[in-house]
């Protein structure tokens, strides 16, 4: 598990990326009054040792948020029944549907889905808004509108997919369509477009940025945190507690109030235990 530091009001939002990528996606947000989970991929081991491990109950969630239909997204819902689900299409159990545009509430959060270019049906990305703070999760998505780049402008909290480096997708042994489909545009945004949507969103307010959905044959974390350190120079140079974290497959990410041990990697730092950590010369950003 990997944990940062800082130092934050009691009533501000905490969050676990419980794993992301191919295997599995799952992530938890919380604050003092509500309990949220994105997804529900991997095994009921892993999601039932991690959730222990946070000391969350399942009966205790609000509610459960699919963005999409996919195995890796959808795997455990059973393990979830009774949870209030929503759900932007059909998952063959009970769900409270979800329109990208439309706002809901969950408490008293403001959740607002957003369309997003994946190849399933009707596939979501969140923004979660209380009265102080707010989280982007954007995962699964081949590009992001530039309509919506000034509802993911100034959040607290990032969640961005950093997929895969498209020389590295096209050397390895897929099948040319199966490249073809991940890097389309109802594909997964690779690093340079990762990189590209933060330096047009991430502000001063912004404290912590997760490169998601990693491909393990297609991308390295060390790539992905080089190519969005780059593209956060100017933040860099500005900032000394902006945290830039790449996700592993079953790697649990800590965030918000949860943070509690900081790497320092002089103006934008990672998080111990990845494959890169940035360097305060600035080293990797040719």
């Amino acid at each position: 598990m990997i944990r940062a530091t800082a130092s934050f009001p009691a009533d501000m939002m905490k969050f676990a990326l419980l794993c992301s990528g191919s295997k599995g996606n799952c992530f938890l947000l919380q604050d003092e009054h509500t309990s949220i989970l994105i997804d529900c991929g991997n095994t009921k081991r892993y999601l039932s040792m991690r959730l222990e491990e946070l000391k969350v109950r399942i009966e205790d969630l609000d509610a459960l948020l699919i963005t999409h239909t996919h195995s890796d997204h959808i795997a455990q819902l059973k393990m979830f029944e009774g949870v209030r689900t929503f759900a932007p299409t059909d998952i063959g159990t009970p769900y409270e549907k979800v329109e990208a545009g439309r706002k809901f509430q969950i408490e008293h959060l403001t959740v607002t889905p957003l369309a997003l270019s994946h190849d399933a049906e009707n596939t979501v990305g969140y923004v979660f808004e209380s009265w102080q703070e707010k989280l982007v999760y954007i995962t699964d998505t081949g590009y992001i509108r530039d309509s919506y780049l000034s509802l993911i402008k100034g959040a607290d909290y990032i969640v961005l997919e950093s997929n895969h480096d498209p020389e590295m997708l096209m050397k390895t042994s897929r099948p040319m369509y199966l490249k073809q489909r991940i890097a389309g545009d109802s594909g997964h945004l690779c690093n340079e477009d990762c990189a590209a949507v933060l330096r047009k969103t991430v502000t001063n307010r912004t404290k912590m940025i997760i490169l998601a959905h990693i491909s393990e044959q297609a991308n390295t974390r060390e790539k992905a945190l080089a190519v969005s350190r780059s593209a956060l120079k100017e933040h860099r140079e500005k900032r000394k507690d902006l945290l830039l974290a790449a996700a592993g497959q079953k790697e649990m990410i800590l965030g918000g109030e949860w943070l509690n041990e900081k790497v320092d990697g002089g103006s934008c730092s990672c998080t111990p235990g990845m494959d890169a950590v940035a360097d305060p010369e600035g080293a990797g950003d040719q």
